[in-house]
């Protein structure tokens, strides 16, 4: 069985918010702030309804039984319908185990939206069970079904007040987090040119999430001790072997693995 994990990034949608806001003469950086102030009066918030957010990196842990690989879909002038195309085009190969954090709230959700507005193909997402039977009863739709872990939904016991941030439960488990990048910061980034630091940045994103992955399939039995630390060693490897300086970096913030783990945390 694969495994896909999985984040996004987003920017406003300033062709949206041109045709609503009738923003002709602005430019984008104007249209966007002109966005999230529209949003504030609305709901006291910046943070944009779903399909006002525009994907511009999505990134991808798959393990397979022979292969560990990080990497953002698409070269950085792709498309957004490409992106997600690619996206869902993974999944109809490999119809992987998908585990995000905050999939089902967020990345999921935008991403429904997103691919509706560019008319995106994704019959193995969307079955439910008509086609293949196997989906009747775990599907990628079905918020307690097992096709989609979302990380943070399940350590929460699906309570909206126990839940913690990917950066939160990167800490807990001494990993690197977010090291001075955040989703916050990501729209003033791409204004600057910087998607390469936004893609770079997802893909660290993910690491954190497939190693709390990790760290979960070994609580619930599913990964024997030994087999954790294999696994954790694979991903350093990988990464160290990549030279990435991204990777590098996000190497030298974790520190060196344990000798041995008997009680106590795991880091």
């Amino acid at each position: 069985m694969a495994v896909f994990v999985f984040d996004i990034e987003t920017i406003p949608d300033v062709e949206l918010g041109r045709r609503i806001y009738d923003l002709g003469d602005l430019s984008d950086k104007q249209v966007g702030y002109v966005m999230q102030a529209k949003r504030r009066e609305e709901s006291g918030t910046e943070f944009l309804s779903y399909e006002q957010q525009r994907v511009v990196a999505i990134s991808v842990a798959l393990r397979t039984r022979d292969t560990f690989k990080v990497w953002s879909l698409g070269d950085p002038n792709a498309s957004e319908a490409e992106i997600i195309q690619r996206f869902y085009d993974g999944i109809d190969k490999f119809t992987p185990d998908l585990v995000s954090w905050n999939g089902g709230g967020f990345d999921l959700p935008v991403l429904h939206y997103r691919a509706l507005r560019h008319g995106i193909v994704a019959p193995r997402y969307w079955e439910s069970g008509e086609e293949d039977q196997s989906f009747r009863f775990n599907n990628y739709l079905n918020r307690y079904h097992s096709r989609h872990l979302d990380l943070m939904d399940v350590l929460s016991s699906f309570q909206g007040r126990a839940r913690v941030s990917l950066q939160a439960a990167a800490m807990l488990l001494g990993l690197p987090g977010k090291l001075g990048m955040s989703g916050d910061k990501v729209w003033d980034a791409y204004l600057d040119g910087q998607l390469d630091v936004i893609r770079n940045y997802c893909e660290t994103d993910v690491l954190n999430t497939f190693l709390v992955y990790l760290r979960f399939e070994l609580m619930r039995g599913r990964l024997m001790r030994d087999e954790y630390h294999a696994e954790v060693a694979r991903v350093r490897d990988v990464l160290a072997a990549q030279g990435k300086p991204h990777f590098q970096e996000f190497l030298a913030a974790w520190g060196p693995p344990p000798d041995v783990i008997s009680q106590g945390p795991c880091t």
